[in-house]
């Protein structure tokens, strides 16, 4: 008995519309459908989703593989499709394994939490309010040091100070911000 008598014994004639192709393959799916999703469900270790994927790919292999179907050399082709089902399945398993694990939805303990643009933004606006009220020579040192990113030396060189005095009013600027602005983060001021 061949592959194609296997394939067309106890099966009605093909549906109106459809192709000899799509009715051996449907034939195929009723006839060793089962015993291939029961082998790759034990493959995939009980995951569902994978060995119904499986199961498909499987299928897709036999359709482009004709010659296999109608092989004279077996009686059946259920062995040709468990064959390729389990190699279909040991490559799923090494591919999962040469990729990084995937991370769920939960947040890492150690993960750095940012805050969003918008309260970023709102701070910002807080904090340029809080250097209106400095004195014009903590205003122009925080200025130059924190916003325009001289160094002390060229922040000296520019404002006509002494290197101590521009980290002196550098400090007191900032202490002053932290008393005006209690409850802002580090990275703000």
């Amino acid at each position: 008995m061949t592959a194609v008598t296997s394939l067309s014994r106890g099966t009605a004639a093909p549906a109106p519309g459809t192709t000899t192709a799509e009715h051996e393959l449907a034939a195929l799916q009723r006839e060793h459908g089962r015993p291939l999703f029961a082998l790759l469900l034990r493959l995939c270790e009980g995951d569902r989703q994978r060995a119904e994927d499986l199961v498909q790919e499987t299928l897709v292999r036999a359709w482009q593989h004709p010659e296999a179907l109608h092989a004279e050399d077996f009686d059946s082709v259920r062995p040709w499709l468990l064959t390729v089902a389990r190699r279909l399945a040991i490559d799923a398993r090494r591919a999962r394994q040469a990729r990084p694990p995937e991370t769920g939805a939960e947040i890492p303990e150690d993960a750095r939490v940012t805050a969003d643009h918008a309260e970023r933004a709102a701070a910002m606006l807080d904090v340029r309010e809080a250097v209106k009220t400095l004195t014009p020579e903590h205003r122009d040192v925080l200025v130059l040091v924190y916003f325009l990113g001289a160094s002390v030396a060229e922040a000296a060189k520019t404002l006509g100070v002494p290197p101590g005095t521009v980290k002196s009013r550098a400090y007191y600027a900032l202490r002053a911000l932290r008393r005006v602005l209690p409850g802002y983060a580090a990275d703000v001021l």
